[in-house]
């Protein structure tokens, strides 16, 4: 009777993930049409337009997505509210959010706004450095309506309400499209704007986003409990940094993650307009993959933080695992496919022969990557549903940093362990898969004792 229970709950909680799961799916792959779209269009637009994207785009991701660490963080605490039913307190503690993301906003224009050290550093050709600035200058300016609907999409997740995301997202896609291609080459009484169309695009989405979510917030029932339009309190140091404690370390988490893999693209940037573009292809198809464990981690964190909240830490270990399963299985899928058909898929992206033969070696390795990065992804953002996030850190630090990026260097510039210098993209791509797998082999012990502690303690 006991086991029959079980597999019932298992099933009701598999049908519950699948659903969340999926509707951030939809949601999070338009989100993933834009830099689809942009990287076509530039692509198509020239060469040159596509390296300017690839080293624009690594530096504006590595900003926004660490500063929106700060505020996804906050979904278990606003999970833990809703499992035990405390909606009022989700309502103060988001106001009390938007200090956070004031903050987050002055840190990522200091970056966006001032992005000639980092060009500098990492030796990005000179003819490359002016587009690149005149991208950043115009997408830099859409990041706090970026970071406010962040805040409006980790609410609805945590709600187990993402639906209404998904929709802005998917239709901003549809705005998305026709806006890169009317920038870019012009059309209509405009002058063509060349990569910097791309920007201009995404800012006008962003607003569109932002503006959108607002009116959700005002006119939807489902939030109405949370009782969010209430007078803006003046700062409660407590509960920031409770935020901070939470949210800062995972936040360096995510920018060591993104740093490894986005100052891949600055260094490949020095081996040339083709190794480049071709990297821009690979980063491309990795993120849309990695589209597939991002949506299962959002459904596996907020599901298994609202049993935590319910005082039930044997049933959040049950969705922990069944999370973190299902993601493994999609992903082995996912990369077999990948390596099956990178024949038919690189040339959607570029029909110049160079980059083509480049982007081929590239994926076959990207393939691997993402098998490691399902399950590490998974992991990651469950053990944050447990507090741990300063152990993940270290890990990142020593792996991503060293493993991943430092090795890739040595190996593309010096030579490693014996092997001479490849001076190709590939060389990035190798050691960035090593060190994902050796990554996501520490995450998975991790995340085995600290669920199996939490339910011994809770008896």
């Amino acid at each position: 009777m006991r086991e029959r229970l079980t597999r019932l709950l298992a099933g009701r909680d598999m049908r519950v993930l699948a659903k969340h799961a999926g509707t951030v799916f939809v949601g999070q792959i338009a989100v993933m049409g834009f830099g689809v779209v942009d990287t076509i269009v530039a692509g198509r637009h020239a060469e040159a337009s596509l390296a300017a994207l690839s080293v624009g785009s690594a530096i504006f991701v590595t900003v926004y997505v660490s500063l929106m660490g700060l505020l996804q963080a906050l979904m278990p605490i606003w999970s833990e509210m809703h499992g035990a039913r405390r909606h009022a307190d989700i309502g103060a503690s988001l106001r009390q959010s938007l200090y956070i993301c004031l903050a987050a906003t002055l840190l990522g224009w200091a970056v966006l706004f001032n992005p000639a050290p980092i060009l500098r550093w990492t030796e990005v050709p000179q003819e490359l450095q002016a587009l690149v600035k005149s991208y950043l200058a115009i997408i830099g300016w859409s990041l706090p309506a970026a970071l406010l609907f962040r805040i409006f999409s980790t609410l609805s997740q945590s709600l187990g309400k993402p639906k209404m995301v998904t929709w802005l997202q998917a239709m901003s896609l549809l705005v998305k499209l026709p806006l890169s291609v009317w920038f870019t080459f012009g059309g209509l009484g405009l002058a063509p704007m060349g990569v910097l169309g791309c920007a201009w695009a995404t800012f006008v989405v962003n607003f569109l986003l932002c503006g959108l979510g607002w009116w959700l917030l005002r006119s939807q029932s489902v939030y109405a409990p949370t009782d969010i339009w209430r007078r803006l309190e003046r700062p409660h140091w407590p509960t920031l940094a409770q935020f901070a404690q939470l949210g800062v370390p995972a936040s360096l988490s995510i920018l060591v993650e993104i740093t490894s893999f986005t100052l891949m693209a600055l260094y490949v940037a020095r081996m040339g307009t083709a190794s480049s573009a071709a990297h821009q292809i690979a980063a491309n198809v990795t993120a849309l993959m990695y589209m597939v464990p991002l949506s299962l981690a959002i459904a596996t964190s907020a599901r298994a933080s609202y049993w935590r909240g319910a005082g039930d830490e044997a049933r959040a270990r049950q969705v922990v695992f069944l999370g973190l399963f299902s993601a493994m299985g999609l992903a082995a899928t996912l990369a077999l496919l990948v390596w099956l058909t990178k024949g038919w898929i690189v040339p959607i992206y570029t029909a110049t022969p160079e980059v083509a033969t480049i982007a081929l070696g590239l994926l076959g390795w990207v393939s691997l990557y993402h098998l490691a990065d399902a399950s590490q992804t998974v992991s990651i953002f469950v053990l944050r549903s447990y507090r741990i996030t300063v152990t993940p850190l270290l890990v990142y630090c020593s792996l991503l940093w060293g493993v991943g990026l430092w090795g890739g260097f040595q190996l593309a510039y010096h030579g490693l362990a014996g092997r001479p210098a490849m001076a190709s993209p590939i060389a990035f791509w190798m050691c960035a898969a090593y060190a994902l797998m050796l990554a996501a082999a520490c995450f998975l012990v991790l995340l085995h004792r600290v669920t199996a502690r939490a339910v011994r303690q809770s008896r």
